[in-house]
């Protein structure tokens, strides 16, 4: 079973840019979209973006022009890069993989990583 493990997170200033990483410990190839979720206490679980196999995204309205997702099969590698971040971005972001098989869709989760963003 594929295990996600996120990096990256940390405290940044508001305007500022942070890099987010979730390395799998096997190959991406068979997962048919991957995304990054973020929770913040009290609210919701939220999609922030999502990557398709053939690479087609889709984004959040909130971070639209601000946030960027990419994945890199060679590296088994997720990616969020966010930029000019807002303090209403600080959450708990989760990456996020669908597999679907014959039996079924197969959900993995990473631990999350937290980000904070001082206003």
């Amino acid at each position: 079973q594929v295990q996600l493990a996120e990096s990256g997170g940390g405290l940044v200033q508001a305007g500022g840019s942070l890099s987010l990483s979730c390395a799998a410990s096997g190959s991406i190839s068979s997962f048919d979209v991957m995304d990054w979720y973020r929770r913040t206490p009290g609210k919701e679980r939220e999609l922030v973006a999502a990557i398709t196999e053939v690479g087609k995204t889709n984004y959040a309205d909130s971070v639209k022009g601000r946030f960027t997702i990419s994945r890199d099969t060679a590296k088994n590698t997720l990616y969020l890069q966010m930029n000019n971040m807002k303090p209403e971005d600080t959450a708990v972001y989760y990456c996020h993989a669908r597999e679907t098989k014959w039996s079924g869709p197969f959900h993995y989760w990473g631990q999350g990583t937290q980000v904070t963003v001082s206003s």
